[in-house]
C-alpha cells in the first residue's frame, strides 16, 4: 500500500511532502479542510488524536507529528536519495540537535507571526501586536545565533543538507512571503544563503508547485 499524507496542503505536513520527494518514496494525499473541523472528526483522529496535520498512514502503520515522520521516513528509505540524517553519529548528533533548535525555539515565534498575521482573520481573532513584535524580536536574537553558526557551516549539521534544513522551509516559507518579513533571512548575509540554497532544491519547488493553497 502507498504511504498516505493527510492534510498536505498545510505548512507542517510540507516538512513530510519535501522530505518524501527527497527520497523519492511514492506517496498519496488527503485533503484535511480544517475550516469544515475535519480534523476534529472521529475519523481523523482516529489516525492523529491531537486533531492537528499531518497525520501519515504506512501500510498498517500509523504515525503524526511532522518532524517524527521526517525521521521515520529518512531511516526507512535511508538507502535511496541523499542521506538526510548523515552518516556518522556524529552528524546524527547534529541533525537532532539542529531538529531540536527549529522546533523548540525557531518555530514558536514564527508560529505566533503565522498566526497572528496571517490567520488572525480568517480564524476570527484580533491580531495581538504586541506579541507580534515581541515574536520578531525573539526570532531577530535566534536568527543572529543562526549567522554565527552559518558563517562556519555550510548548513545547520554540517556540510550535507539534512532533515534540520528541511524543517525550516514551511513556515520560513511564510515569513518571507506572506508574513512580509523577508528582510529577517536577507538582512543576514549568511542566513541568506542558507536559505536561497534550501529554498532552491528541486523537492522544494514540486512541494510548492503541487501542494499549495
Amino acid at each position: 500500500m502507498v504511504l498516505k499524507v493527510y492534510g498536505p496542503h498545510f505548512a507542517s505536513p510540507k516538512r513530510v511532502l519535501v522530505t518524501l520527494i527527497e527520497k523519492g518514496v511514492a506517496f498519496e494525499t488527503v485533503p484535511v479542510d480544517l475550516m469544515k473541523g475535519e480534523h476534529k472528526q472521529p475519523a481523523f483522529l482516529a489516525l492523529q488524536p491531537f486533531g492537528t496535520v499531518p497525520a501519515v498512514v504506512d501500510g498498517d502503520y500509523k504515525i503524526f507529528e511532522s518532524r517524527a515522520v521526517m525521521r521515520y521516513i529518512a531511516e526507512k528509505y535511508r538507502s535511496q536519495g541523499p542521506d538526510l540524517l548523515g552518516k556518522t553519529v556524529e552528524d546524527r548528533g547534529q541533525v537532532e540537535q539542529w531538529l531540536d533548535v527549529e522546533a523548540t525555539t525557531y518555530h514558536p515565534p514564527l508560529l505566533n507571526l503565522t498566526l497572528h498575521i496571517m490567520f488572525a482573520s480568517v480564524m476570527g481573532f484580533p491580531a495581538d501586536e504586541k506579541l507580534i513584535k515581541e515574536s520578531e524580536e525573539k526570532l531577530s536574537a535566534v536568527l543572529d545565533v543562526y549567522e554565527a553558526h552559518l558563517s562556519k557551516s555550510k548548513y545547520l549539521a554540517g556540510d550535507f543538507v539534512s532533515l534540520a534544513d528541511l524543517a525550516h522551509l514551511p513556515f520560513t516559507d511564510y515569513l518571507v512571503g506572506p508574513i512580509g518579513k523577508a528582510y529577517m533571512i536577507k538582512d543576514r548575509k549568511h542566513v541568506s544563503a542558507w536559505w536561497d540554497d534550501i529554498s532552491s532544491r528541486p523537492a522544494w519547488k514540486e512541494t510548492l508547485e503541487k501542494y499549495s493553497l
